[in-house]
This record gives structure tokens, C-alpha cells and sequence, in this order.
């Protein structure tokens, strides 16, 4: 019986090869960040009230304009179709069919046009600036013609923090035959079944789109130079002319960066340290959010990413002024445990939490959920 999140992190960690579960589930360096981001949550506590009218409770709301059926969002999560084939269409298809945005990585093994053309509803795309400014610009066309409601825009990924993991399994899509991969690999026979069954098995927003990479090893060497150290304000805004359409700026953790962002004129920004995944030693995300909720007020929406493990979570994040939260790691757990119906259980699971939890905190309706919901801090 599945009843929380942990339940489908279990059940993934027995049926996805190694290399990567561990790729979903590590963070960078001692992993500290990555730890807070999931245990800083616990130090906000509820106000529970009783002998409040609970009825006709609303969790709707709008994320940069969107209509959502709750505040969360699926966040953009590299390799997805690694935890499950064709992970990418499975997520986009359940949080359309839930009512929640979903992103796709740049990153990604289905590609852009792969998911729109199974999907029926707009999805955003999320953009990572590489030096190559001309596959740049032909990504932001792409996400134009697949009609993406919005373009979230990675920044914190200049240089790519060192993840140990990735480095001892030898990390790649498609995974290398080795002989501990295969080993490995035998003892998740659902997982290969669906593998053999599909045609993606790369980044499919990259092969085939990029002159001289046609293959894993050229791919490789495309990627390992192409992440760009110069990103500035100034490209900023040329993707923001570029694109046209709504843009939010993903990877803020301090408040002079998020005055940068709402100045900017982005849509929105995300509250995120990459989960953990980039800096470690920083502050959780949780952590960061009320200083830079403090620095913009009410300038740019503000959104949060990181260590999201529950409705109570997203409730927490909300009550601290998020207008939206994004869950990655539960979605790779639900897809890794279930496939696509892993991804509505797991939405289901974080809309029933925060559903309850809201009530017994006295609210009805989470547009009006602020910090009264919490206790004050000893």
C-alpha cells in the first residue's frame, strides 16, 4: 500500500538501476545542502484551530499566469526517461491530467516535440545557457513551435557541481555496458522490458540538433564544455526578448540576486539551490525563501524548489509566501516505482496532505494561506 512519498522512494530504489536512483537521489559533495533542503522543513510548526467551519475548501490557484488544480508544479528533472521509458511523456501526461504545470529539462530524453506530440495541453520548457548561443536560440524556437506556455531559465548551473555518485557509477544515458552496469542491470527486469520497448534512450533535445554530436561519446564532450561560466544579466535579457512569452528565472537564493530578477522583468522567480545539487554548504531553500520574499515584496512571483516531500511541505512553503512549489525528486520516486501512475499517486498523495493540513490549520481556501498558519519561532 502506497500512503506517502517515502513509500514510492522505497519501491524505486528496487526497481531503477543504480547509476540512476542514485543520479535522482544525491545531492553534490557531503550532501549537507541537499539534507537540509528535506529537514529544514521540519522546523515549522502549524497552528492546529478547531471549531472552524471546514467545508467547500479550495486548493486552486495560478503559477506565472497558469491555472493549477493546487500551488505545485512538476520542476525540470535531467534524464528523467532513465528512471522510467518515456518518463518524460508518462509525467506530462499525469499533471495534465491532474491540472499542475509541467517542465521539461532541456537535459531531457524525450524531446521537446516528442512530448507534444503526446500530450494535449501547453508544458514549459526549461533552458540552460550554453555557449553554443546558436542552439540557444533554435531550443527557445523549438519550445515556440510546441507552443510552451513558459520558459524557465536555469541559473545556477554555470559550472556543474561535482556529484560523487554520477562520478562512481560512471554516469550516462544510454547507461554503458560494463560489466557491473549489466550485472546491475539484470536485476530490474521491468525497468529493461521498458527500455527495450522505446526508441529514447539519449537527450533527445540534443542528438540530432546539434552539428557533430550523433552519438554518446561526441555528446560527451559537447556537454562537458558546453555549460557557459559567462552567463550575465545581459543574457538574460536577450532570452527574455527572444522568447516573448512568460519567463521565470529558476536558481535565486539571495535577496540582491532576486532584486536582480524582479528588476529583470521575469515573471517569476524560483527559490532554489538546484536540490541540493550545486553548491553544498548553502542555505536550504526552505531556509533562503523569507529573505527574498522580504527583498522583492510584492515586485515578482515568487516560487520555491527543493526538498518537497509532502503536502504539509508545500503548505509550509506557501505559508512563507510562495505562490507556487515544484516537486522533482517525488515525481522520479513515482515514475522509478509506478511509471506514469507512480506520477498521479504521488500528486494525489501531496494534494490529500495538503488538503487536510490546511484545514486543521482553520483555512479554507490557500490563496489566503499566509504565516498565521504557523507558530511563531522560539
Amino acid at each position: 500500500m502506497i500512503t506517502n512519498i517515502e513509500d514510492l522512494r522505497v519501491l524505486a530504489e528496487r526497481r531503477v538501476p543504480r547509476m540512476f536512483y542514485d543520479y535522482a537521489d544525491s545531492g553534490s559533495w557531503s550532501e549537507t545542502t541537499y539534507r537540509a533542503n528535506v529537514s529544514d522543513f521540519n522546523d515549522l510548526k502549524f497552528r492546529q484551530r478547531v471549531a472552524i467551519n471546514m467545508e467547500n475548501r479550495s486548493l486552486k490557484t495560478t503559477m506565472a499566469g497558469q491555472d493549477a488544480t493546487m500551488p505545485v508544479a512538476i520542476a525540470p528533472c535531467g534524464m528523467t526517461g532513465m528512471q522510467r521509458a518515456d518518463g518524460e511523456i508518462l509525467a506530462a501526461r499525469a499533471a495534465e491530467q491532474f491540472g499542475v504545470p509541467f517542465t521539461l529539462s532541456t537535459m531531457s530524453i524525450a524531446s521537446i516535440e516528442d512530448v507534444a506530440a503526446n500530450t494535449s495541453k501547453p508544458f514549459w520548457f526549461q533552458l540552460y545557457v550554453m555557449k553554443d548561443r546558436g542552439f540557444v536560440n533554435d531550443l527557445i524556437d523549438r519550445a515556440k513551435a510546441a507552443k510552451c506556455s513558459a520558459l524557465v531559465l536555469t541559473l545556477d548551473l554555470q559550472i556543474l557541481g561535482q556529484r560523487h555518485k554520477d562520478l562512481k557509477n560512471g554516469l550516462s544515458a544510454p547507461p554503458k555496458l560494463t560489466l557491473p552496469n549489466i550485472v546491475n542491470m539484470m536485476t530490474k527486469p521491468g525497468w529493461c522490458m521498458g527500455m527495450l520497448g522505446t526508441k529514447r534512450r539519449t537527450f533527445g533535445n540534443i542528438v540530432g540538433h546539434v552539428k557533430g554530436v550523433e552519438n554518446m561519446s561526441s555528446l560527451s564532450a559537447w556537454t562537458a564544455q558546453q555549460f557557459d561560466p559567462a552567463l550575465s544579466w545581459d543574457d538574460v535579457q536577450w532570452i527574455k526578448d527572444k522568447w516573448g512569452g512568460k519567463l521565470i528565472l529558476k536558481g535565486i537564493m539571495d535577496p540582491e540576486d532576486a532584486q536582480l530578477a524582479m528588476r529583470s522583468g521575469a515573471d517569476a522567480l524560483i527559490v532554489s539551490n538546484h536540490g541540493g545539487r550545486q553548491l553544498d554548504g548553502a542555505a536550504s531553500s526552505i531556509a533562503a525563501l523569507p529573505g527574498v520574499i522580504e527583498a522583492v515584496g510584492d515586485g515578482i512571483e515568487v516560487h520555491m524548489d527543493g526538498g518537497v516531500r509532502s503536502g504539509q511541505d508545500v503548505l509550509r512553503a506557501v505559508a512563507l509566501g510562495a505562490r507556487g512549489v515544484y516537486i522533482g525528486r517525488p515525481v522520479l520516486y513515482g515514475l522509478g516505482a509506478m511509471g506514469g501512475e507512480g506520477v498521479s499517486k504521488c500528486l494525489e498523495l501531496i494534494h490529500k496532505e495538503l488538503d487536510i493540513t490546511m484545514a486543521l490549520c482553520g483555512q479554507t481556501d490557500i490563496q489566503k494561506v499566509g504565516r498565521q498558519i504557523l507558530l511563531p519561532r522560539s
